[in-house]
C-alpha cells in the first residue's frame, strides 16, 4: 500500500509539473507573438504539440503565428487540424477563410443540394463528443417518453408522449450518425494542404502523363488514391489528377 501511494504521489507530482511547464510554455509563446516574434511563438506551440499532444487552441495558434509570418499553407493546415477538432468554432472558421484571400487558386465548389448544406452545416456544430453526449441525453429523453406514453393517465399526455418519442428517437439516430461522421474524419485524414509554389497536376501516376491544371500552395485537396510516391488529388470543383505526395501535407 505504501509503495502504491508513493506511485501515485510521484505521478501527481509529475503532472503537476507538466501541467506548470505547459502554463509557461503557453505564456513564453503568448509573449513572443506580442512582442511580433511569431517564429519563436511557432516553434513553442510546436514543441508543445509534440510534448502536451494535440489539441484545438495549440493548432489554431500556431496557425496564427504561421498566418502572421506570411506562411500561409502552413497557416490554413493548423487552422485546419484546429477544426477538425472543434468543428463549430467560428474563429477558426473565419480565419480559414481569412487565409484563403491570400492563395492563388479560387476553387468553385460542386453545387450540393440545399438539404445536404444544411445536414454539413448542423453537423459542424459539435465534435464527436458533443454528439456522442447529446445522442445519450436524447435516448434518455425517449425513454422517458415511453415511460409517459405507457403510465400516462390522460390522453393528451399519450399523444404528447407518443409523439416526443419518436422525435427523440429520430433526433437520436442522427446525433449518433453525427457523431460517427465527425469521429471518422478526424481518424481517417483524406484532405490535404498543397506545400509546392506551383505544381503541374498530371493525368497519370508518372511524370510522362498529360499535363491537366496547374495548383498553387494553400489550396486544399481531397486524396482519393495512392500509387507509389504519387497521389491522386481531386478539388472542390470536381476536377481531378496526379500528383508527387511530396507536394502536400495531411490535414
Amino acid at each position: 500500500m505504501r509503495r502504491l501511494g508513493l506511485i501515485c504521489a510521484v505521478l501527481l507530482f509529475a503532472f503537476q509539473m507538466g501541467a506548470a511547464n505547459s502554463d509557461i510554455l503557453q505564456k513564453k509563446a503568448a509573449e513572443a507573438y506580442t512582442k511580433g516574434d511569431y517564429n519563436t511563438a511557432a516553434q513553442i506551440y510546436e514543441s508543445m504539440l509534440r510534448t502536451d499532444g494535440i489539441s484545438s487552441g495549440l493548432y489554431y495558434n500556431l496557425g496564427n503565428a504561421y498566418y502572421k509570418q506570411d506562411e500561409i499553407a502552413s497557416a490554413i493546415l493548423n487552422y485546419e487540424k484546429a477544426l477538425l477538432l472543434s468543428p463549430g468554432d467560428k474563429d477558426i472558421q473565419h480565419n480559414i477563410e481569412i487565409a484563403k484571400l491570400k492563395t492563388v487558386d479560387k476553387i468553385t465548389p460542386i453545387g450540393r443540394f440545399i438539404f445536404s448544406e444544411w445536414v454539413e452545416a448542423i453537423r459542424m456544430q459539435m465534435d464527436s463528443d458533443g454528439w456522442a453526449t447529446t445522442a445519450v441525453i436524447l435516448f434518455l429523453l425517449f425513454i422517458a417518453s415511453l415511460f409517459v406514453f405507457f403510465f400516462a393517465g390522460r390522453l393528451w399526455m399519450k399523444k404528447s408522449a407518443f409523439f416526443g418519442g419518436i422525435a427523440f428517437i429520430l433526433l437520436c439516430l442522427f446525433a449518433n450518425f453525427s457523431a460517427y461522421t465527425q469521429k471518422s474524419k478526424v481518424e481517417n485524414r483524406d484532405h490535404a494542404i498543397i506545400f509546392t509554389s506551383s505544381i503541374v497536376v498530371k493525368s497519370t501516376p508518372d511524370d510522362s502523363g498529360t499535363d491537366l491544371f496547374v495548383i498553387h500552395q494553400g489550396l486544399r485537396v481531397k486524396v482519393i488514391d495512392k500509387v507509389r510516391d504519387w497521389v491522386r488529388v481531386q478539388l472542390e470543383d470536381g476536377n481531378d489528377g496526379w500528383i508527387k505526395s511530396e507536394n502536400l501535407q495531411i490535414i
